[in-house]
């Protein structure tokens, strides 16, 4: 099988072993490809989006927008073709010199410190975060002291500590965001929310 048929197939089997879910069509769409990513249904009952998350995201990309991503992982599995046409552009500053030494300065993990340094970049932008709730709490934060003003939060951090914390803490805020309750997550989730406002985006 060809690998679009496969996709395909893959799908039609995720809607027919999901039935029911509370969704609307754009989200279904992001959920299903999170499911697809992970082969894991409980993402169906865990998902949580602001009511302007997909809206804020699609625009956000068809603007040109910049993507922060926590790990190299996340900004080398978002794809590029289909984020190229508008301008948008996908960047991390995890292996920034700089952010490594203010990181070791104060005590702190590079992840945190690296969204100080991307302040610039996530205006009107998305930031994704697929590994590390230190990163996801500094960047909430940030948007509550009116610091920072991305467009998108993509909050997925995986893990035993803070993870489901801090998505519970982004759940709490004010501004449009894509995460899930409880400690699963990953850099390929997050990368799989990226790639589905982008095909959304295409639509448009």
């Amino acid at each position: 099988m060809k690998p679009e048929e496969i996709e395909r197939l893959s799908f039609e089997i995720i809607d027919r072993e999901a039935g029911f879910h509370p969704f609307e069509e754009d989200q279904w769409s992001i959920v299903r490809r999170m499911i697809h990513t992970t082969a894991d249904f409980e993402y169906k009952d865990t998902v949580r989006f602001h009511p302007d998350a997909v809206s804020a995201g699609v625009e956000a990309i068809r603007r040109g927008c910049t993507l922060i991503t926590d790990t190299h992982m996340a900004r080398m599995g978002i794809g590029r073709r289909r984020l190229e046409p508008f301008g948008a552009q996908v960047v991390c500053h995890m292996a920034d010199p700089q952010v490594a030494r203010k990181a070791a300065a104060s005590g702190t993990t590079r992840a945190r410190t690296a969204v100080d340094a991307a302040v610039a970049d996530m205006e009107d932008g998305i930031y994704v975060v697929g590994n590390a709730p230190t990163a996801l709490l500094r960047l909430i934060e940030l948007v509550r002291d009116r610091k920072a003003r991305p467009a998108l939060i993509i909050g997925l951090p995986v893990g035993f500590v803070n993870a489901a914390e801090s998505k519970e803490a982004l759940i709490q805020l004010e501004h449009p965001y894509i995460t899930n309750q409880g400690r699963k997550g990953g850099s390929n989730v997050a990368v799989s929310v990226v790639n589905a406002l982008a095909i959304l985006a295409e639509r448009a």
